[in-house]
């Protein structure tokens, strides 16, 4: 069977603070590490973003967009798949946006200031999805647990920075298993994503056993439950597939 491996949560430094490589930077390593693509995720506007909220809309989200098109860039000499999409904040709480593009979000600076249940229902108005990203993650910066069942459209079940025990990561694999269960009990789709902020490869992402064609692709893909086996880390790509969680077929 083929394996086509894609990352799902991925940050740069154009558009994350926490970030420390660029767009480009990022694809040269996911192409080496063997992935057909990868979704460039940066902290949206009340998140740790790098670029400056004084700026006007327009401008914010030129710089904003600015990793997303590095990457893909990129990606377009190396034979690699970039999509694009954004990292929501609400007080700690996370959603991953797929589905939308710059022409979008130019036209709907409303988002910027969209409640939770605003976000949804703007994201949903025009084809895009909602993914709660690493729901039961405790952190500093967390005020506290907080599930939107009705918000979104499936749950980042698996975010490798959570449980891998590597420099920047949280070291907390129960946090994974929660979301897995928080999924399951609400009948949701399922993600896993690295939760990327280096080039030191976590291998998370999701196996589909066939190429997609763009993020549109992606989501029908997520939502029909496609995927073959979530990645749950390793130290390359082939121990990652050897680690890798077969999708849930019970949700």
């Amino acid at each position: 069977m083929n394996r086509y491996l894609y990352e799902t949560h991925v940050h740069t430094s154009e558009g994350s603070a926490c970030a420390h490589a660029t767009g480009a930077r990022m694809a040269r390593a996911y192409a080496a590490g063997g992935y057909t693509g990868m979704i460039v995720s940066d902290h949206f506007y009340y998140g740790n973003t790098t670029v400056d909220r004084n700026l006007p809309w327009e401008d914010w989200v030129e710089q904003f967009c600015l990793g997303y098109e590095h990457a893909r860039a990129e990606g377009e000499k190396l034979g690699l798949q970039v999509f694009f999409a954004w990292e929501s904040t609400y007080q700690g709480n996370d959603f991953l946006v797929y589905g939308l593009d710059k022409e979008w979000l130019l036209a709907h600076p409303e988002i910027r200031d969209a409640s939770i249940a605003e976000q949804y229902a703007l994201v949903r108005a025009d084809g895009g999805m909602v993914i709660h990203a690493h729901p039961y993650r405790q952190a500093h910066y967390i005020e506290k647990v907080r599930l939107f069942p009705e918000y979104v459209d499936g749950v980042e079940s698996i975010n490798v920075s959570n449980a891998d025990t590597k420099i920047h990561c949280l070291g907390h694999p129960e946090y994974n298993r929660m979301a897995e269960d928080y999924a399951r009990e609400y009948h949701l789709p399922v993600t896993s994503g690295s939760d990327q902020h280096l080039t030191c490869m976590l291998y998370g992402g999701m196996v589909f056993s066939r190429k997609l064609t763009d993020i549109h692709d992606f989501i029908q893909a997520v939502q029909n439950r496609e995927a073959v086996a979530l990645l749950n880390g390793g130290d390359d790509r082939q121990d990652a597939l050897s680690r890798a969680v077969p999708i849930m077929v019970d949700l």
